[in-house]
């Protein structure tokens, strides 16, 4: 079954009624098998017996809407590499206007092991990137410009040059989702689909409009458990779960739990993704103490955000200014949502703690906007738990004001 919003699911059409226009589709999610009734208006089409019957059209705007699922093959692989290429070639319109500015302590040798040990971020290049720029929006520019130099400096050691390479890629990636520029830098350091480089490769085809580019790069090799979230962004949410249960039985089941229970969120599948919060919750397969209650408050928060949807719906909102919290990466996340005439007017992040937060702060309260809604929002790949505290903390913020 192919639905309106990208998502792939395989399992057996167990009864159609075409006078009510719905069907009762069953489907094995993990260990679980789930039985929905899902109206014709929502699935695209229907392969039976061989047989592929189209339901419901996918309308080019409909497709426009649907952000976090481009059209496959929108982008054909020659162009998306002559994007990807003119990115590299040309350098970002501020790279000129931004000066070269760094501490004259700095290490511009960048070892690949540091020679100290402990925490130098004025002279560690690695943790002066992690620290100092990754913090601080107003130095990314700054920082790629920064890690440009280095590669220079370094062109004749393929080992720094490789790394160097690989952090412009995360660079241009997690703090200005630059997708072109990323992807260009991560083809030159060539890395693998079993690390997190490879998988954000993938993910930059994808989001530059290729669709099996990125899934061509997957096929065949073991996948790390980041490629969770991207399989569920891209709505193969059957993938998504297989990989979720190769890793359930591992000492990072909770993280890859989360990770469904988000995909299967953001799929429109509540009742699934409650399922996989509560094996977060059920877990005992924790990195340490800290972990285990951040990742469980974080899922019984998303569990609480679910099942606030329906009070969470801004048009069933009173006019008015809400305050909420929920649990992000290094503490609460507050927000403060407006509210005026049925629609959401302002999502504004008011205090944090996170420190690795990427574009989760902008991005995430952007879609919020552009949706009016809790449903549906693509987590900031490399931020998703900042990005879902957010809407957390946004679903219960709305709900306060629930008529």
């Amino acid at each position: 079954m192919e639905f309106v919003n990208g998502v792939r699911l395989e399992g057996t059409v167990k009864q159609i009624r075409e006078s009510q226009k719905e069907v009762d589709f069953e489907t094995r999610i993990g260990e679980r098998t789930f039985t929905r009734t899902y109206a014709f208006s929502k699935v695209h089409a229907v392969t039976r017996n061989g047989k592929r019957h189209e339901l419901t059209p996918i309308a080019e705007h409909a497709r426009a809407e649907t952000d976090s699922v481009p059209a496959a093959n929108q982008v054909k692989p020659d162009e998306v590499h002559t994007i990807i290429a003119d990115a590299g070639r040309n350098p970002p319109d501020w790279f000129d206007t931004t000066p070269l500015n760094y501490p004259t302590t700095l290490d511009l040798s960048w070892p690949l092991k540091p020679p100290t040990k402990g925490w130098h971020s004025q002279k560690n290049m690695g943790q002066y990137i992690w620290s100092v720029i990754n913090e601080n929006p107003g130095r990314w520019h700054s920082g790629i410009k920064l890690v440009h130099h280095c590669v220079t400096l370094h062109k004749d050691d393929k080992s720094l040059l490789d790394r160097d390479m690989q952090t412009l890629g995360s660079m241009y990636f997690t703090l200005l989702q630059d997708y072109p520029r990323a992807a260009f830098w991560y083809q030159k350091a060539n890395p693998s689909i079993k690390k997190t480089h490879g998988i954000r490769l993938a993910e930059c085809y994808w989001r530059i409009g290729n669709r099996d580019m990125a899934l061509d790069m997957m096929r065949g090799s073991p996948l790390p458990l980041g490629a969770i979230k991207l399989l569920g962004d891209m709505g193969e949410i059957d993938w998504a779960m297989r990989l979720t249960s190769a890793f359930s039985k591992s000492n990072s089941n909770y993280q890859a739990f989360i990770l469904a229970g988000d995909a299967l969120r953001q799929s429109g599948m509540p009742d699934e993704a409650i399922d996989y919060y509560q094996q977060v919750i059920d877990s005992k397969k924790f990195r340490n103490k800290d972990y285990e209650q951040r990742f469980k408050a974080r899922a019984r928060e998303s569990i609480e955000a679910i099942r606030l949807f329906d009070q969470a719906n801004v048009s069933q909102v009173a006019d008015g200014r809400y305050d909420d919290s929920s649990t992000g990466y290094a503490g609460q996340v507050k927000v403060q949502v407006t509210v005026v005439g049925g629609r959401i007017e302002s999502v504004e992040v008011t205090e944090h703690k996170e420190k690795q937060f990427y574009s989760a702060l902008i991005d995430t309260t952007a879609q919020l906007l552009a949706r009016q809604s809790v449903q549906g929002i693509d987590a900031t790949s490399g931020a998703t738990i900042t990005s879902q505290a957010i809407v957390n903390a946004t679903a219960r913020a709305l709900a306060k004001g629930a008529k």
